[in-house]
This record gives C-alpha cells, structure tokens and sequence, in this order.
C-alpha cells in the first residue's frame, strides 16, 4: 500500500472510531506527516457529526474531457502561434528592412497563417463555449484533473513565453540592436502570451476555488 493510501486509511479508520480531526492531526504530526499532508488527507472527508464520515467529490477524469481539453490546447496553440507569425509578417511590411526582399514566401507565410486561423480559432472558441456551458451545468468539472492539468500547462508556457521574450529584448537592448521592428514583433509575442496567460489565471483560480 503506498504511504498516501495508508494515510487515507488511517484518517477515515480515526473519523470512524469517533476521533476529532485536532487528535488525528496531533497524532500524525508525532508520526512525522507534513502539515499540507494531514489537512490533504483531513479535506477528503466532509465536516460533520455523520458516521461513517461522508467523503468529498474528488476529481474525475473521462475520455471525453481528455479530448475536449487538448483539442481545445492545440487550437489555442496553433492560434497564438499563427497570430504571431501573421504579426511578424504585418510588422516586416509596416517597417521594412532595406537588406531584406520581401517576396512570394512572405506572401505564402501570410495566406498559411490565415488559413490557420479561419478553422483554429473558430474551433477553439466553440471548444470554450463548449466546455464553459458543460461546467456551468455541473460545477463538479471546475475540479476536472484534465482541466487543471492543460490550465497549468497553458500558464507554464505562457510565463516562459513572456520570460523569454523580456530576455530577449533586454539582450537587443544591450547588444543596440533594440530597432523599432524588433520593439513592436517583441511587443506583439508578450501580448499574445500575456492575454492567454490572464485568462488561463482566471481559469486557474475558479479551479482552486472549487477545491
């Protein structure tokens, strides 16, 4: 049995016996668990004098919310990607380096990234409406695992993102090489990356709150 399943036992075993949650903490405390560790294991039952102790809902992974959650990553993915190729491209044209011809592949790179957004983000809109409906009809999802599991994984790219991007123009800047198109490609990759990073955290903390 693993310790975290052992702990669980000994927790509903104690509630059962009629021991008050400050005595199993105490007595677990002595056995050397961590504070996170005993209230983790405390908050899987519900308060209350009712005995056997009623458990609280726990998270629950389905083969659908799978699909829908990284059908749902990748649209954004190939959107954020695309909407920053396409700015790229805008910004060459706005602000033009004399070295550099611009030809058929910017045109080509410029028709890719539309094509790209006309049938991603229409799909990652309808997916959000979608799985916002399903979590306003159950709030039982807010506490998906795979939910919170692409929610985290979006914000941890989202922060490199915007590391990166600061790294690098704080190197242009020192190097003098911070031109005003260089300023405005790394002005459109950190709000591309701040926007989704803001409504991810939003998302992020209804899924703490439903905990």
């Amino acid at each position: 049995m693993r310790p975290a399943d052992q702990l669980a036992a000994f927790v509903a075993d104690a509630l059962k016996a009629g021991r008050s949650r400050e005595e199993i903490t105490t007595a677990l405390s002595d056995a050397g668990w961590t504070g996170p560790e005993i209230r983790a294991a405390l908050h899987a039952w519900a308060d209350g004098d009712f005995n056997p102790p009623v458990p609280r809902p726990r998270p629950m992974v389905s083969a659908k919310e799978a699909f829908l959650y990284g059908l749902m990553f990748v649209s954004l993915a190939v959107t954020a990607v695309h909407l920053v190729i396409l700015g790229f491209e805008l910004a060459d044209n706005w602000i033009p380096d004399p070295a550099h011809t611009y030809g058929y592949y910017s045109r080509s790179t410029v028709r890719w990234s539309i094509s790209a957004l006309i049938v991603f983000f229409p799909m990652f809109l309808w997916l959000n409406n979608l799985i916002g409906k399903a979590v306003k009809k159950d709030e039982g999802k807010r506490r998906s695992g795979v939910r919170k599991w692409i929610t985290y994984l979006t914000l941890f790219c989202a922060t490199l993102t915007l590391l990166s991007d600061l790294i690098v123009v704080i190197h242009a800047y020192l190097n003098g090489d911070l031109t005003a198109r260089f300023f405005v490609k790394s002005t459109i990759v950190a709000v591309v990356a701040g926007l989704i990073f803001l409504y991810f955290r939003g998302e992020m903390k209804e899924a703490e709150d439903a905990d």
